[in-house]
């Protein structure tokens, strides 16, 4: 067994493990507080679906890269495959979709209060939910293409496919397929990704002007006191920094292999792990910046150690 294999697979089956747990910490605080308090705000609804979005996406990959470092081929058919890839591509569009509503969601809620943006602000709370269904229709049409082209591992050795899973292969379309898909998946990308973009620029300077009259009204000292709206805002402006980075670490990544002439396994396999990077720590991103997550981590754990309760 190939020790760089190995190590990979290992290190897959780490990052699949710690970010499912803490995206499913996510969603059993979500899940509390509509027990608790029997609704759910509209942050809140995003970051839920962001985190459905990101397990979905670690689940559908990581598991089956992490059965391949360890030596494992065959243990998916056609079928597996297609089914494995194609709701991996779905969660990963959802989380560029889901993390681009959640930017523009609270770069609204941060603007200010005008008659032009309170009548947007009345609005979006209702267009939350039909969103997020929507959001699902577009990645599963747009992702279509993934029950075409993957397929079960080729035993033929003439496959030089640069992005070889070991476990599934990639059967190449004709050139009119790929150019649609090719398109339509990076007019949704440039789409969701330079609006998330453009609305986190916005809360910066929104943050910045906010800052500065703070200073000004109340000094330095009392500046440091920070309104739910501005630390939701940072939260998100966090989230937004880091997809935008690790997505354009990706692409050049991705386009530098798919022009290599040989194919170089450690370089495919660190594209595969910072492919799951974003999913694996926005949730860490998200429980910091929540007091009211770090409350309930707190209250878990006092009732555990507390035999009484």
């Amino acid at each position: 067994m190939d020790v760089t294999e190995l190590s990979f697979g290992i290190l897959f089956l780490l990052q699949t493990s710690t970010g499912v747990s803490v995206n499913g910490f996510l969603l059993l605080f979500y899940t509390h507080l509509v027990s608790t308090t029997h609704r759910l705000s509209s942050s809140d609804l995003i970051l839920a679906h962001l985190a459905v979005a990101n397990t979905i996406a670690l689940l559908t990959l990581g598991i089956p890269q992490s059965m391949s470092g360890c030596g494992l081929r065959n243990f998916l058919n056609d079928v597996g495959c297609k089914i494995v890839f194609y709701f991996y591509r779905v969660g990963r569009g959802l989380a560029i979709c889901t993390t681009c509503l959640l930017s523009v969601f609270q770069a609204i809620t941060i603007s200010p209060g005008t008659a032009r943006w309170a009548g947007a602000k009345v609005k979006l709370h209702k267009c939350i939910l039909p969103c997020c269904i929507l959001f699902w229709i577009l990645n599963m049409l747009v992702e279509f293409d993934r029950v075409m082209n993957m397929t079960g591992p080729q035993n033929s050795s003439s496959l030089q496919s640069p992005m070889d899973y070991k476990y599934c292969s990639r059967v190449s379309l004709s050139a009119v397929t790929t150019v649609v898909y090719t398109v339509a998946v990076s007019l949704r990308d440039l789409v969701f990704v330079g609006l998330m973009s453009a609305t986190s620029g916005y809360m910066v300077f929104v943050l910045h002007r906010h800052h500065r009259r703070v200073q000004h009204l109340h000094g330095l000292s009392n500046s440091t006191r920070v309104m739910p709206e501005v630390r939701a805002a940072k939260r998100v402006i966090a989230l937004v920094t880091l997809f935008v980075l690790l997505y354009g670490r990706q692409s050049v990544t991705l386009n530098i292999i798919m022009n290599m002439k040989e194919k170089n396994p450690l370089l495919l396999y660190s594209h595969i792990v910072f492919a799951h990077t974003f999913s694996a720590i926005s949730p860490y991103l998200v429980i910091h910046s929540d007091r009211r997550m770090k409350m309930f981590w707190k209250k878990k754990c006092i009732s555990n150690l507390d035999p009484s309760s």
